[in-house]
């Protein structure tokens, strides 16, 4: 028992490590709450983009908003079996 939960708790801190978020805000930041999320795919361990999330498009003309970029729990989740193929993802989301 002691060592199941040692590895629980392994586990999660990895877990709350392996996510990190970044924040960029553009003019006054978000005003009205609306958030446009996509994914952004990279191969060879985060080298090579296989897509392009356009933020100025998913901010719809909009003057103030801000941009976050995370790895977060369900990124982390599927990157495990895609690690096979060396592809890892980021989710980008958009608050207007």
């Amino acid at each position: 028992m002691k060592k199941i939960l040692v590895l629980v708790l392994i586990v999660a801190s990895m877990v709350m490590i392996g996510c990190s978020t970044h924040v960029h805000t553009v003019g006054n930041g978000a005003q009205t709450g609306q958030a446009v999320t996509a994914t952004q795919w990279y191969a060879v361990f985060g080298l090579v983009p296989l897509n392009t999330v356009d933020t100025q498009a998913m901010a719809a003309g909009a003057v103030d908003y801000e941009i976050q970029t995370q790895t977060n729990v369900v990124d982390i989740i599927v990157g495990i079996p895609a690690s096979w193929i060396t592809v890892s993802r980021r989710t980008v989301t958009v608050t207007k």
